[in-house]
């Protein structure tokens, strides 16, 4: 990095239950850092189990970022976690400290480093609920299913289940006539980024999701749903179509048992594991892959070093 002028940013990525949140705590402590989040699931008050958020102890060892900052009826749109990430990111350099950016949401994480010029597209609420209601009658894959007509490449990169970003994609599209996938320009970065990748052979990796979620459960995750939806908050709010939280909703509402519930929530939390390869490829160039069942903290630790 030496003659760099741009600010160094350390970048940890990989799928969900890898061991993100402590190698990169430890990773902090050993190099004088803080951490940003770039977790969508972790902004919102009171998703602390089923977000598996860091715990107070965690956060007391090393300072986070942008974890509890909204309620879940306040969704936090990509041009704004853009902005309070750069504005975290730069009080961490002026403390003289290291920023770690640390996530599994793909693109989150490439708007901060990549510099992405989101699109300024002022909501169309007419044409939302029009998307909405056509979504109703043949489901919200189904409605995936006309944006991967029309964007391939958005449709890529979007869970087909997600109604709300698919609404978007096509609000955007039929608003302003362009493609969504195109829409996001890139400016130059402001970083000298490193991107670390972490990763496990898939199999271990599909067994420690599926003792995550055991844990979850043991730990009161369907009390924080009730707890939630308690607090008057609207079982169909987008926050709460998080894996997790919307298998258990459906069990409080008598729509499924609980076992199936469960079932639900490993089999989708798979899915979502190999959707995540969509953003962090094992063949990116940019991207510094670690197996962690074969290297150290330390071992990645001289690693940054060194590029430092």
């Amino acid at each position: 990095m030496s003659g760099d002028t741009q600010p160094p940013l350390i970048t940890i990525v990989g799928p969900t239950a890898v061991g993100k949140t402590e190698i990169a705590i430890q990773l902090a402590e050993k190099l004088d850092g803080e951490i940003v989040s770039a977790d969508s699931r972790l902004f919102y008050q009171g998703m602390d189990i089923g977000t598996a958020k860091p715990t107070l102890d965690q956060r007391q060892r090393v300072p986070h970022h942008l974890i509890d900052i909204s309620t879940p009826d306040h969704m936090w749109s990509l041009a704004l976690f853009q902005a309070e990430a750069r504005r975290a990111i730069a009080s961490i350099h002026s403390r003289q400290r290291l920023p770690f950016l640390v996530g599994g949401t793909g693109q989150y994480i490439h708007a901060v480093i990549e510099g992405w010029q989101v699109p300024a597209v002022e909501p169309h609420p007419k044409l939302r609920q029009a998307l909405e209601d056509w979504a109703a009658q043949i489901s919200p894959v189904g409605l995936h299913s006309r944006l991967a007509i029309l964007d391939p490449k958005a449709a890529q990169r979007i869970d087909p289940r997600n109604l709300r970003r698919s609404v978007r994609a096509l609000e955007v599209i039929l608003s302003t006539g362009r493609l969504f996938s195109e829409q996001r320009q890139r400016s130059p970065g402001l970083y000298h980024s490193l991107m670390i990748g972490l990763n496990r052979p898939r199999d271990e990796l599909y067994a420690r999701v599926d003792t995550r979620i055991d844990s979850m459960l043991e730990n009161g995750l369907v009390e924080e749903v009730r707890t939630l939806l308690g607090c008057g908050y609207a079982p169909d709010l987008p926050t709460l179509s998080a894996i997790g939280y919307r298998q258990i909703i459906a069990y409080l509402l008598g729509k499924i048992s609980l076992e199936e519930a469960i079932v639900q929530i490993k089999r989708q939390t798979r899915v979502f594991v190999r959707r995540q390869a969509n953003w962090f490829k094992p063949d990116d160039p940019n991207i510094h892959w670690f197996n962690v069942t074969s290297v150290t903290v330390e071992q990645i630790e001289s690693f940054i070093r060194n590029w430092l």
